[in-house]
């Protein structure tokens, strides 16, 4: 008796029955696979013993002596599972040999795909804050119809940033140019902030708040957007890309629509920017944001974040922050409708 090759080997395997699971536990035992013997024993018909017989040797799982064909034994199902399957992966390794050859000549081309694709310009790295007020500077020159804005932490405006900034936009604004800006509620506490709204406003420029930003954003002419570096420095990227800079404007719009008008700062609306601002600290609260997380989020410093959690958590006499969002909820103090996100 011998096995087939292995292709019939595959074959055998996928075509075993429950006869060959009887037929492999008798041969295990005594070495032998005399159908007659097997049939007698297992009650197996012969002709069935004798055809189990031969699947088995085929799916590696019985194995012959060589020079005594009488003498059959069986093998572990892993040993056959190895045989059967060693030539199959040795084909896989030569297959993925090919491929991985194929893609190292292939992308040798991606280069110049991209480059064709992706125009030269439309992302650039500005690494310090010259290098960005250069360049903002340069785009505020340049610029035709509009500027988009969004101005996080608008309460630690310093007077020095908010006079370079109205110079800026006063000269924009007198060519006709369409400003908006958003910034935090607390810009509406902050001194500086107060003083350039009243004067810009008055040159025709639009600006609103709201609890929170999205983050720091300038866009000129819905063509040339400048966001902030990722890693805590001065720095900036300049995006020229268009459907990039189309989806952050589509970002600043839907901002701008949920933002209050920030007219007359210093007397109006402080009332109910106060209230929102207490309601999104209690959510971030609730939500198990540290202080530190809420300060950023709100423009504010962590010290006026601080202060205000602190006036919230006696108000409700919560032991724990995470106790006076809770309390919150239960009292009905959170619209909700209005989710914090993570």
């Amino acid at each position: 008796m011998e096995a087939p090759g292995n292709s019939g080997g595959f074959e055998a395997a996928r075509g075993l029955v429950d006869a060959d699971l009887t037929v492999y536990s008798w041969v295990l035992e005594h070495r032998t696979a005399d159908a007659a013997a097997i049939a007698a024993a297992t009650g197996v018909d012969q002709e069935e013993a004798a055809r189990s017989v031969e699947r088995l040797l085929a799916a590696r799982l019985l194995h012959a002596v060589p020079d005594d064909p009488r003498v059959v034994f069986a093998v572990a199902p892993e040993t056959a599972t190895a045989q059967l399957a060693a030539p199959v992966e040795a084909e896989i390794r030569e297959q993925q040999g090919r491929l991985a050859e194929i893609r190292r000549e292939l992308d040798r081309f991606s280069a110049s795909y991209h480059r064709s694709h992706s125009p030269a310009g439309t992302m650039e790295l500005l690494e310090n804050v010259q290098d960005v007020r250069g360049t903002l500077n340069q785009a505020s020159d340049r610029c035709r119809r509009e500027v988009l804005s969004s101005q996080p932490g608008g309460g630690s405006r310093v007077p020095e940033a908010m006079q370079e900034a109205l110079i800026r936009d006063q000269a924009m604004l007198e060519r006709g140019i369409q400003l908006r800006t958003l910034y935090h509620h607390t810009a509406r506490f902050n001194g500086p902030s107060q003083v350039y709204v009243a004067a810009a406003s008055a040159l025709g420029g639009q600006y609103r708040t709201a609890h929170e930003l999205f983050g720091r954003l300038i866009v000129f002419d819905r063509e040339l957007a400048f966001i902030p570096v990722q890693d805590g420095s001065w720095g900036a990227i300049v995006i020229r890309e268009p459907s990039t800079v189309g989806y952050l404007c589509e970002i600043f719009e839907q901002t701008w629509d949920r933002a209050t008008p920030f007219v007359d700062a210093a007397t109006q609306g402080l009332e109910e920017v106060s209230r929102e601002i207490h309601e999104t600290i209690l959510r971030l609260l609730a939500a198990g944001h540290k202080d530190e997380a809420i300060a950023r989020r709100l423009g504010m410093s962590l010290r006026t974040a601080r202060r205000h959690i602190a006036d919230i958590m006696e108000e409700l006499g919560a032991a724990s922050r995470f106790q006076a969002g809770a309390q919150a909820a239960v009292r009905g103090l959170l619209d909700p409708d209005v989710p914090i996100a993570p």
